[in-house]
């Protein structure tokens, strides 16, 4: 293909529709068909990046290979392409106006006023178009975040309505998702949100080329037609988005729908091929038929959204499918754990995973559950901060060092066994400086974690500030918590596990970001399999 073609995702109506499952649906089938195909997330807010953000405000903080903290949408599109994303699949107003302040300090502009046309939308215009120019993508499909008439959308909708005209109409197209609501009192559906929202959007100039659809009930043909009339586009191109048991289940609702194929007729690209989804089908098929179940506890300080841990309840999804299981994740919040009531919340489950995090608030709780994990012989996985929560539990209980504790938490602790990293002592800035993406970890022979990945030398991705302190490695190898993984660089411990127990296993890494429906993270499979086999045992 000569032109990298582009396909930009809008939404209206609601937040909160799922333009990054349509998105990432409609790369899947592209794909499947064998294009080269990526995503990138545009977001209206003003921070720099999400890593500054409370989990309840944004949902988890996604981090990439080369360490940039994103959107949590990027965890949909790696999961549905098995493809890694990268710095530039994800751009932000903030970074959008730091860039132009930059240049215009440089003297980039010769003396020229600095104006949102044209020199944010240049901006804009430019960050969508790196991932094309790289010719390594057929399709750059392109989600802008927010909703339409959004004040703060208002420059990446109109960089978009620029680069339509640049690019012509066979190059770009624009897919709006929008609301069909349902009124129980009427007894139907109303069409007339959308016919606001699509007006909303010809009004700063971008015509929709297809319509999805997000709806409870099935769109008739008398609605599909009415939108079509009310909404100048093709009746073919309304594409109907009902709810799913499962957002997995939304790829194979497109392909019914045609969306790949009304797609590439508007692109002029050939549709000679049909989509190969054998392995994707083969995932749903033992997700959805499991031959048995388990239970484990998720144990943070952000259990009310369901979105600050969303990698790792979909690395679930994938192991447990891989393992023919079906995973109910219980989620504990770690403030109301305490030695009181330990027992009631932990005691049925089949196994216990103590999620990332920061701050002091629910520490405690992680701590006693830890020890009722170590000290009762179930299955234990412990990320980022809960692997740190594992040491000082260790360092605690077993080597009696009174008050050991991270300096995270109380930096005048005796016994700092977890500790900010010599490089971080200086830093003033919050945003994007803790140790970010991919590193090296090398693992121990005759380990538990060596033979989850069947290889001594990994690569996993980091979000963290706090360190295990070597200055404690020896005595905690030596009462039998043992560092059984180490980068090779640093020296700095990356996975612990216990000695004596059946499955203990802590990692400063986030191994979540990298669980694919096409890869499921080799460590969660083996911990749910863990959980499986306690399971089989209580029974």
């Amino acid at each position: 293909m000569a032109e990298t073609k582009y396909i930009f995702v809008t939404g209206g109506v609601s937040s909160s529709l799922g333009k990054g499952i349509i998105a990432a649906s409609l790369a899947k089938l592209l794909q499947a068909r064998g294009f080269r195909t990526t995503i990138q997330k545009l977001d209206p807010y003003i921070n720099v990046d999400p890593g500054t953000l409370n989990p309840y405000e944004h949902g988890e903080c996604y981090v990439t290979e080369d360490g940039a903290e994103t959107d949590l949408d990027l965890g949909h599109y790696e999961r549905f392409l098995n493809v890694n994303t990268s710095q530039a699949n994800n751009v932000t107003t903030g970074r959008i106006y730091q860039s132009v302040i930059e240049k215009e300090r440089r003297g980039e502009f010769l003396g020229k006023t600095v104006q949102v046309v044209p020199h944010i939308t240049n901006e804009i215009k430019e960050r969508i178009q790196i991932l094309g120019k790289r010719k390594e993508y057929d399709i750059v499909i392109t989600e802008i975040g927010g909703t339409v008439g959004d004040i703060e959308s208002l420059p990446y909708i109109e960089a978009v309505r620029q680069l339509k005209w640049e690019l012509g109409d066979d190059n770009a197209l624009i897919i709006h998702l929008t609301l069909v609501p349902f009124l129980s009192a009427a007894g139907e559906l109303k069409t007339k949100p959308t016919q606001h929202s699509v007006k909303t959007l010809m009004e700063s100039g971008l015509k929709a080329d297809i319509l999805v659809c997000r709806t409870e009930h099935e769109l008739s043909d008398d609605i599909r037609r009415k939108l079509a009339i009310f909404c100048n586009v093709r009746q073919e191109a309304v594409i109907q988005s009902i709810d799913a048991p499962t957002i997995y289940d939304v790829p194979n609702l497109m392909l019914k729908e045609g969306l790949d194929t009304v797609t590439l007729k508007k692109l002029e690209l050939p549709d000679e091929t049909t989509p190969n989804l054998e392995q994707w089908n083969k995932f749903l098929d033992r997700h959805k038929n499991p031959k048995a179940e388990v239970r484990i506890g998720l144990i943070g300080k952000y259990v009310e959204l369901q979105d600050s841990y969303k990698s790792i309840l979909e690395s679930f999804i994938h192991a447990g499918a891989e393992n023919e299981v079906k995973v109910n994740v219980e989620s504990i919040h770690s403030e109301f754990i305490n030695e009181n009531t330990i027992k009631n919340k932990i005691s049925h489950l089949d196994a216990v995973l103590v999620a990332p995090g920061f701050g002091e608030r629910g520490i405690e709780g992680k701590i006693d559950a830890v020890q009722f994990a170590r000290e009762n012989g179930l299955p234990f996985l412990g990320i980022c901060l809960g692997m740190q929560m594992a040491v000082i539990e260790f360092a605690r209980n077993v080597l009696k060092l009174k008050g050991a504790n991270s300096t995270e938490m109380d930096d005048t602790t005796k016994h700092p066994v977890i500790d900010i990293m010599e490089e971080q002592k200086n830093i003033t800035h919050m945003g994007g400086t803790m140790r970010l993406g991919a590193w090296d970890c090398h693992l121990s022979d005759k380990s538990i974690i060596h033979d989850v990945y069947g290889t001594a030398d990994i690569k996993e991705r980091h979000r963290h500030r706090y360190e295990y302190n070597n200055k404690y490695k020896e005595q905690l190898d030596k009462a039998g918590l043992r560092s059984t993984g180490v980068n090779p660089e640093t020296g700095l411990v990356e996975v612990v596990e216990l000695q004596d127990h059946p499955w203990f296993v802590g990692v400063q890494y986030h191994p979540e970001y990298k669980s694919t429906v096409a890869s499921p993270h080799p460590l969660f499979v083996a911990f749910v399999k863990a959980a499986y086999e306690y399971s089989k045992k209580k029974s």
